[in-house]
């Protein structure tokens, strides 16, 4: 199996054929983020072959020069968002990462981490404005590949929209991690101290697969 087999059959789904009608319009009528040729940018920089971590988000950052595609992360030159600045904190005081230059989260992406919103679009300042338009159904699909992948692979689900998708991952073989989302409104309800990094890697470790290098 591999991401780009997996998305190509969906595309001829019914449901997708709809959603790609919505985005046409949307992006012609409004300005939507990320950028056309980055809505899929999750799945462009490790293989299926080697997932380890699955982190999920809402839907993309809805300001300019944000969204590029991977969940929390920012372009490289854009000042960090607020839950990106809690992740931070709580990488640093879990892990002892110095806090990055940069917000951008592709180095995770490269070693096997699958930043995945559960809506891949949205309109400029309206968060969630594209939501019940049929990316639900399009990474729920990529959740079920990720539950059947052969190895242990770690969920890390934070906030309550991420945490429903637990249902999907029904392979005892996947460790969940679960904790409230990062943002300011809940992450001093057990974000932050929850260390989802250090147990990601003691369960790859556990494993035999190699560990996340969390520092950026």
């Amino acid at each position: 199996m591999n991401w780009n087999e997996v998305i190509k059959a969906e595309f001829e789904q019914p449901y997708f054929k709809t959603l790609s009608v919505f985005l046409k319009h949307a992006y012609e009528t409004y300005t939507v983020y990320p950028p056309k040729d980055q809505i899929f940018n999750a799945f462009s920089y490790a293989p299926y072959k080697e997932l380890k971590v699955i982190l999920i988000g809402q839907d993309p950052y809805h300001q300019p020069h944000q969204a590029h595609g991977l969940c929390f992360s920012v372009n490289p030159t854009v000042e960090f968002p607020p839950s990106l600045q809690n992740i931070f904190k709580e990488l640093s005081d879990d892990v002892g990462c110095p806090t990055p230059s940069s917000g951008c989260l592709v180095p995770w992406a490269k070693q096997g981490v699958l930043l995945l919103n559960t809506v891949l679009t949205v309109e400029a300042n309206k968060p969630l404005s594209h939501q019940n338009q049929g990316w639900e159904q399009f990474t729920d699909r990529i959740l079920t590949c990720a539950n059947a992948h052969p190895e242990p692979c770690v969920f890390l689900l934070w906030g309550k929209n991420a945490q429903a998708k637990a249902a999907l991952i029904t392979d005892p073989k996947h460790l969940i991690l679960r904790a409230p989302h990062p943002s300011p409104l809940s992450v001093y309800r057990g974000f932050f101290g929850s260390k989802p990094f250090t147990q990601a890697n003691a369960f790859l470790k556990k494993n035999g697969r190699k560990e996340i290098t969390w520092c950026l």
